[in-house]
């Protein structure tokens, strides 16, 4: 799978906004047939931080993804209320789901 984690600095302005800038973007990304998963977190210690976490069967799906129409709209959609330039790590790992900790492992 295509294993993508992007951390976006938004303008204190907009952070509380940014779910809903984001939300068209995020649902189609859902609807994709390779997308694994698309999850947006909220740092707790800097409100104007946000990550995401996605995964892509192949890189097929990812290249189809990035190809798309809602991609780029919601780059454009994004663009506007960045602080600066996103982080990212894309890479491609074995499997197309999580694992279970093992050093947390709960036994009933």
């Amino acid at each position: 799978m295509i294993f993508i984690v992007v951390k976006f600095a938004v303008r204190p302005e907009h952070a509380d906004e940014w779910l809903d800038h984001t939300r068209d973007f995020t649902e189609e990304t859902r609807r994709e047939p390779g997308n694994l998963w698309f999850e947006w977190s909220r740092r707790v210690d800097d409100p104007h931080r946000y990550v995401l976490v996605e995964a892509f069967r192949d890189g097929d799906a990812g290249a189809a993804h990035v190809a798309s129409e809602h991609f780029h709209a919601g780059l454009d959609a994004m663009r506007p209320l960045l602080a600066e330039t996103p982080h990212i790590i894309n890479t491609e790992i074995p499997g197309t789901d999580w694992y279970r900790m093992g050093e947390l492992e709960l036994t009933t």
